[in-house]
């Protein structure tokens, strides 16, 4: 009986959005690395909110990395990286890449702007 009880009161709450079987999806930003640039070079993501980058490089070694962001040193190389952050507070955080690649490496910047 208590288990006729308990699969009772979860199909109820589920029914009314308390329980939930999956969570939504975390936004998926692509971008992609090339000599000197981030394509794009500016996104926009949400505070409190896990959101996935998938990287690539299409020219070249570059690197990301903000620990503001907790996002680790990742590698960017010609095969796809997935990279899942929350950022916890709002601003504007503007990363350069972690690897050196060249002579426009100084420029090359990718900024995330993080909005409640």
């Amino acid at each position: 009986m208590k288990l006729v009880w308990t699969l009772a009161l979860i199909a109820t709450f589920a029914g009314a959005g308390i329980v939930s079987g999956s969570a939504a999806p975390s936004p998926v930003i692509n971008i992609d690395a090339s000599n000197w640039k981030f394509t794009p070079s500016t996104i926009q993501v949400h505070a409190g909110q896990p959101t996935t980058l998938h990287l690539i490089s299409t020219e070249g070694v570059h690197g990301i990395q903000s620990e503001e962001l907790g996002i680790p040193m990742t590698a960017i190389t010609g095969s796809a990286k997935t990279v899942v952050f929350t950022p916890e507070k709002t601003g504007k955080y503007v990363l350069h890449c972690a690897i050196m690649c060249g002579a426009g490496h100084a420029n090359m910047t990718l900024t995330i702007n993080v909005v409640p």
